[in-house]
This record gives structure tokens, sequence and C-alpha cells, in this order.
């Protein structure tokens, strides 16, 4: 069994666990499965007498559940990168480690985090919970991250962040 973990697992198995995740957590945990109200949860955390309703309403005593969940997705992730493999994997790829690495980094995530709190949710909230549920928003709004993704790979991106 020890062999089985620490060989490179299926793709679909990634599949099955992240959908049995969906219900799970709405049976257990009575939640939606989601992973960018964190940023808010993290806003309301630090900064609770903020002028803005989006961080002043936001209950984050009932939401440290979430940080929990990402704190666990990190450290599983880690895990998995460092022990579970045959051959520990580099936190970063080389081409991002310089300065010119981390600005690209520090503004993808920017980038990200804005464009997913703008659209309502994340690619896991949209593409995972929001279809689950027959969404027609959270179709629509998968389709423009796919096509949003394809449109940086093969187009700006290259452009932006060639070297």
């Amino acid at each position: 069994m020890f062999d089985f973990l620490m060989q490179p697992w299926p793709w679909w198995f990634s599949g099955v666990l992240i959908g049995l995740t969906i219900p799970l957590l709405f049976l257990l945990a009575g939640r939606p499965f989601g992973i960018s109200t964190s940023l808010q949860q993290i806003g309301a955390m630090c900064a609770p007498g903020c002028k803005a309703a989006y961080l002043r309403t936001y209950d984050w005593r009932d939401g440290m559940w979430l940080l929990v969940f990402v704190v666990g997705i990190g450290l599983g992730g880690y895990i998995g990168a460092h022990w579970l493999s045959a051959e520990p994997i580099a936190f970063l790829p080389e081409s991002y480690q310089s300065f010119g690495g981390v600005v690209r980094l520090l503004i993808g995530g920017f980038l990200i985090g804005f464009g997913a709190r703008y659209a309502g949710g994340c690619t896991s909230g949209h593409s995972i919970t929001g279809i689950a549920n027959l969404s027609w928003p959270s179709l629509v709004a998968t389709i423009f991250f796919f096509v949003g993704g394809l449109a940086v790979t093969w187009g700006l991106g290259r452009w932006l962040f060639s070297e």
C-alpha cells in the first residue's frame, strides 16, 4: 500500500475525491464548497471596524471553518509533495525564484483574487458546486474562466511573460 502512495495517482482519482467532498461538506457542515470567501474571512478578521460593508457585515467567527479548510488544503499539498512522492517537488519552478518571478506571482494572485470576488466565487465554487447545483451563472462563469485562461496562456501571457 505504501508503494501506491508514493507513485503518481491516476488523474481521475482526485476528481472522485473532490466530487465526494461536495456532498460531504453539505451533509456534515451544511456549507457549500468554495475557497475565495477565505479572502473575505481574512479581511473581516484583520479589519473588524472597516467601513466597507463587504467586510463589516461578514460574520468572521462563523466562517472560521473555512480557514481551517484552506490551511488543510495547503498542508495536504505540502505533505503530498514532500512526504508522499518518490521525488520531492520544488515549491516553485526555478523561473519564479527571482524578483521578476515574484512580481508575476503577486500580480497573478491579485488578479485571480479580484476576479474570483468580482465573479461572485472562485473556479471551485462555480465550476464544482455551482454546476452541480445546476446554476446557470456558474456555467457561464466557468466557460469564461476557461476562455480567459486560454487567452492568457496562448496569447497575452506569452507576450507579457516571455523571458
